[in-house]
């Protein structure tokens, strides 16, 4: 089963940091992965100015990544996040970088393509 690392940087303006559910979805010339949910066990994600990886597996080789889908829940309360970038590391070893650089507010989905 191939497994990708996605590396996600977050703002360092204050309150860039988010609580929220954080899922992220790959989508690829051969296929579209399920929902990830990213999170770290016992760790607080996504903490202003901090970049996080993750390993994701999915049950078959999704080609070529063509966009990412990050999708942000509520958790306790309404909280912003500023999201930075998203890095994909393939299977093969390729690097693909998705540029964000703004507030993800409320609970929604945006569509990343690679930059």
């Amino acid at each position: 089963m191939p497994s990708y690392t996605v590396t996600v940087a977050t703002g360092s303006q204050w309150f860039a940091g988010t609580d929220d559910y954080v899922y992220l979805t790959l989508q690829g010339t051969s296929g579209c992965s399920e929902r990830h949910l990213l999170d770290k066990p016992f760790y607080n994600d996504f903490e202003r100015g901090a970049i996080d990886s993750y390993d994701v597996t999915v049950e078959e080789d999704l080609g070529e990544i063509q966009l990412i889908k990050i999708e942000k829940r509520k958790y306790w309360y309404q909280d912003d996040w500023y999201l930075k970038y998203v890095t994909v590391k393939t299977p093969v070893g390729d690097y693909l970088e998705f540029p964000c650089y703004r507030w993800i507010t409320d609970e929604k989905e945006v569509v990343l393509r690679d930059g």
